[in-house]
């Protein structure tokens, strides 16, 4: 509605909307996660949980009405249908940008519940959104290099068990628990240096997944895998504000989650690893191939996902 504006006027109105947004319902999150640990009764928390999820969904809302409002975007969304919001879901998805997070939000509200990601322990710093984070009990992990790993081999499976006691809260409410397999954004350096056997994706890290399905093998029966595809290129978080991007796809597939695959032990069942890592493998060769796809269907260059948004108006 307001795609007249030039770009930098449009992108100054969105973040500030979703700033004052932020800190209008800040004071309620605070309040409710605070009652929520100081009231150790089972029916307490689970009423302050669902007024935290009421919240944040009320916030992801308000927020996607400000990019429908700033912008014209052609949305292509694909197999989001039929799905459930009182139900439990692992989600996965190809990572470019930090814009892939509103993107899904978009794409996702009102068909699951609200999604839940892992985080890196350093982001509970980020102001005001890591207080956020933390009031709606989502899991920070603290990622070790080799190195240190090597001189302090007790810390080995700290992220994992960090991800089994994340998941503990996870069981009474339903959740769709969003983990990027690739571990960090795509850039073409890093594919380079990891020597990915994929044209468009980094390989996947499968440990933190899997122990999402042993936690919550009970509840979580369907893995939605999305993939997102930018045409003309991978934009960042102010050109979604500013208005440039101008399409985008967002493929849903919703999978069974094989029983074979639910309830094990990743680190001590080695039968069970091999076979959830192959599964893993099929899922991202068809997502690659999904990507390539996407890319001859919208006539790009091999590497135009990789190309930066440039602004062909002002």
């Amino acid at each position: 509605m307001l795609s007249f504006l030039p770009h930098w006027l449009r992108g100054t109105l969105a973040f500030l909307l979703v700033v004052t947004n932020t800190f209008l319902w800040l004071p309620f999150l605070l309040i409710c996660a605070l009652l929520k640990v100081a009231i150790p009764i089972g029916f307490v928390r689970k009423l302050m949980t669902e007024l935290l999820i009421g919240i944040a969904n009320i916030w992801v809302s308000f927020n996607s009405f400000v990019l429908s409002l700033m912008q014209n975007i052609n949305w292509a969304i694909t197999g989001n249908e039929n799905l459930k919001r009182d139900d439990w879901y692992f989600v996965s998805c190809n990572h470019q940008s930090w814009t892939d997070i509103p993107i899904l939000q978009k794409a996702m509200y009102g068909k699951v519940p609200m999604l839940k990601f892992f985080l890196k322990q350093e982001l509970i710093w980020v102001p005001v959104m890591g207080v956020c984070w933390w009031a709606l009990d989502f899991p920070f992990m603290k990622r070790y290099s080799p190195a240190y790993l090597k001189k302090h081999p007790e810390m080995r499976g700290k992220d994992l068990e960090t991800t089994r006691k994340a998941c503990e809260k996870f069981k009474t409410t339903p959740v769709a628990v969003l983990n990027f397999l690739e571990g960090t954004r795509l850039t073409p350096a890093k594919h380079a240096k990891q020597q990915s056997p994929y044209k468009n994706l980094l390989a996947p890290k499968y440990g933190g997944a899997a122990f999402v399905l042993s936690s919550m093998g009970e509840q979580m029966h369907t893995m939605l895998d999305i993939t997102i595809y930018y045409p003309d290129g991978v934009p960042n978080f102010w050109d979604l504000l500013c208005g440039k991007v101008k399409n985008i796809v967002v493929d849903v597939k919703a999978i069974s989650i094989p029983s074979t695959l639910r309830g094990k032990d990743y680190t001590q069942d080695r039968a069970f690893k091999i076979e959830f890592q192959q599964w893993v493998q099929g899922i991202w060769q068809s997502k690659d191939t999904l990507i390539e796809a996407l890319k001859v269907s919208h006539n790009k260059l091999p590497d135009a996902a990789a190309a930066p948004i440039v602004d062909q108006t002002s």
